[in-house]
């Protein structure tokens, strides 16, 4: 072999091995979960989720990405316009956005979104300082309260139960808009009387409230709580336990619904499949990544709270497994 003949054989197999890295890059798929806040619970799961997605040995490999959110309705938007492919949304959300009600109503029905898989149940939560006066949900009226940021999650569900009760905006001698991470300092500073989050439990942001502040968790309950969830069967009573927070001894009476990690009937079948097979084959070391996942079980993750129709690429993994 000369010298020509050999330099022209190691061109083309530099060329080959470029081509081939190249080949390999563009079979790279590139999926983002949205989440929450960065003190929320769904900034958690979705970080956790993308660990064990980008670990599995899939081909072609999947890369995943679970950016900070503004939480279940910026999610909902992001997963229809096709920002996103996953996106945690509240449950009442799902029901609220499959069926075309407020706050997705101007849009009409989003017929294509689908269910993957539930995490755990979250709490309206309300937390006071004590020298606020506030002993019960309805002393919060006159009251400087943060009801949430627009388009969150928390905002909508507090919306909710102000018209559940007659009460607008105008009520709260401050109706404060601020993030979930401003929520403590304000609190603290007595630039607020009370906060209100709907969250997994326990929470960085109401672990930090209720340690630095001097505040306590309200009650959300009473003849009118009771009613409005007679007439929305997308949420149920729940409780914030006892001893998950300081000074909090008794649980916490109030409504919430699940945590869901949601897609579109867009989404590929295969990428689905890959994700919650990331995730149910790792479930024990999932649950330690954050406590309020330490009591999930595979049997409730895959129907309660699933308020839309399973994606055909994550009810493949539970047949497969059995549970379907």
């Amino acid at each position: 072999m000369n010298k020509k003949t050999r330099v022209g054989l190691l061109g083309c197999t530099l060329l080959a091995g470029a081509l081939g890295a190249t080949t390999g890059m563009a079979q790279e798929r590139f999926v983002t979960i949205g989440t929450g806040g960065q003190t929320g619970v769904y900034y958690t799961a979705g970080q956790s989720v993308c660990r064990f997605l980008n670990r599995a040995e899939t081909q072609p490999a999947i890369k995943c990405n679970a950016p900070s959110t503004a939480g279940s309705v910026t999610n909902i938007v992001s997963l229809q316009n096709g920002e996103f492919e996953f996106g945690f949304i509240q449950s009442d959300h799902q029901h609220k956005a499959l069926n075309g009600l407020a706050p997705f109503d101007k849009g009409g029905p989003i017929g294509e979104l689908r269910a993957v898989f539930s995490l755990q149940t979250e709490i309206l939560t309300v937390v006071a300082r004590h020298d606020s006066g506030i002993a019960t949900f309805d002393d919060l009226k006159g009251k400087r309260v943060n009801i949430g940021v627009p388009g969150s999650g928390s905002r909508d569900t507090f919306d909710e139960v102000m018209k559940a009760k007659g009460w607008t905006n105008a009520d709260f001698a401050l109706a404060g808009e601020l993030k979930p991470a401003e929520m403590a300092s304000a609190l603290g500073d007595n630039n607020l009387d009370a906060i209100t989050y709907v969250v997994g439990h326990p929470s960085g942001a109401i672990q930090e409230a209720l340690t630095n502040v001097q505040a306590t968790l309200i009650p959300v309950s009473g003849p009118q709580i009771d009613a409005f969830l007679k007439g929305a069967d997308y949420y149920t009573a729940a409780e914030i336990p006892a001893g998950l927070y300081p000074g909090v001894d008794a649980p916490v009476p109030s409504i919430g619904g699940k945590a869901v990690l949601a897609t579109t009937a867009k989404t590929d079948p295969e990428v689905v499949y890959q994700l919650v097979k990331s995730v149910f084959d790792n479930l024990e070391r999932f649950k330690r990544l954050h406590p309020a996942f330490a009591d999930l079980q595979a049997e409730d993750m895959i129907r309660v709270g699933l308020t839309a129709p399973l994606h055909e690429g994550a009810e493949r993994y539970y047949k497969e497994k059995g549970w379907l």
